[in-house]
């Protein structure tokens, strides 16, 4: 069942896209327009620090969170 919470993630990280990166650009080539939003996702994940998560990037704050699994046998 969907509730109107589902796509609030997806919306934030899309509206900060467009408010930090894009709005009032124009791209001549859709690769340069490509180019300019993975360039921003790079950053957003690997070098952005987030309040919520202890002021450290996504990745930092997943290689935390997987260096304190357990470790487990894999066949």
């Amino acid at each position: 069942m969907m509730n109107c919470w589902d796509n609030a993630c997806s919306e934030t990280l899309f509206g900060s896209l467009k408010v930090e990166r894009l709005h009032g650009m124009r791209f001549e080539k859709h690769r340069r327009a490509k180019d300019e939003i993975i360039d921003w996702l790079v950053w957003y994940n690997s070098r952005r620090l987030h309040s919520t998560l202890g002021y450290m990037s996504p990745m930092q704050y997943e290689q935390r969170w997987l260096a304190g699994q357990p470790k487990t046998a894999s066949l």
